[in-house]
């Protein structure tokens, strides 16, 4: 330690400049020589190159692994969700009571367009049977007016009857009757005569077939509506949705067998069966001894 209260000495300031070159000498980092770094070989196309090898291997180790492959695309998803879907819907419409509800809507349906259809062929048959009832009348004559009520009340009459069956159809009631078939028939019939009259061969001034033809189509439909109408209901009323395989069968209590009553014995005709008198009881035989005492054998 150099004491700098006084004057300093040439040898003091000496020491001084030595002591500070040597400490900013010792704070500088090492440099590696050049030299070094051309003998070990790691240059800058060495390290990229450890680099490339290296990513590689990171790479191909990675690209083992099949774990992205599993994933489903948005597009696998939605097919899968669809799938599903159908497969739901199939299954749901094998179950017994989805097919007895769509058997009963397509059964309101067909019946309803039937009726819609038979009304419409009814009310096309009006005309024709308006122009046979005036039989000329003035037109808003009386006559002319009433001939237009004639088809009106033979077609409600005739929808009464088929609307009745066909409502009994659906229920499983299907009705049998040959009066109700006439009934209809007559009022078929009636209503196709008087549509065609006018315009069968020999009776009108000019035949034409056309004309026959529009004239009698209502009446036509109508025959086949209510012919083809009780058909397809009581197809419809023998239809299985698939209840009566897994309807569970009764479960029937056992009958008790009656009890039989011992045969009489072949010996009760003889008079000694149970039935008959009990035998007379044995006596026992008498033994008489040579002294005159006796011993029941």
């Amino acid at each position: 330690m150099h004491d700098v209260t006084g004057t300093p000495e040439p040898e003091d300031v000496s020491a001084l400049i030595s002591e500070t070159e040597a400490f900013l000498a010792s704070q500088q980092p090492a440099t590696a020589p050049a030299a070094s770094a051309a003998v070990d070989g790691e240059t800058k196309r060495v390290r990229q190159l450890r680099a490339e090898v290296g990513e590689a291997a990171l790479l191909a180790e990675l690209q083992n692994d099949e774990t992205p492959l599993r994933l489903d695309t948005d597009r696998v998803r939605k097919r899968r969700k669809k799938a599903h879907e159908a497969a739901r819907l199939h299954q749901l419409a094998q179950d017994p009571v989805m097919r007895a509800w769509q058997a009963a809507r397509m059964r309101r349906l067909l019946v309803g367009a039937s009726m819609v259809s038979l009304a419409l062929a009814l009310t096309w048959s009006t005309a024709g049977v308006q122009v046979f009832a005036a039989e000329g009348a003035a037109m808003w004559s009386p006559a002319w007016i009433f001939a237009w009520f004639v088809e009106p009340f033979m077609s409600l009459a005739l929808l009464v009857v088929v609307g009745a069956k066909a409502y009994l159809g659906t229920r499983g009631q299907p009705i049998q009757s040959k009066t109700l078939t006439r009934i209809e028939w007559l009022f078929l019939t009636l209503t196709l005569g008087m549509n065609a009259w006018r315009h069968l061969p020999g009776v009108a001034d000019e035949f034409s077939l056309s004309a026959l033809v529009l004239h009698i189509l209502g009446p036509v439909v109508a025959v086949a509506v209510v012919t083809a109408l009780p058909i397809i209901l009581a197809a419809f009323t023998d239809l299985d949705h698939g209840t009566r395989a897994t309807r569970p069968e009764p479960v029937r209590a056992p009958v008790p067998s009656p009890r039989r009553r011992p045969r009489p014995s072949p010996l009760s005709s003889s008079g000694w069966g149970r039935a008959g008198p009990r035998p007379p009881p044995r006596r026992a035989a008498v033994l008489w001894t040579s002294t005159g005492s006796n011993c029941g054998a």
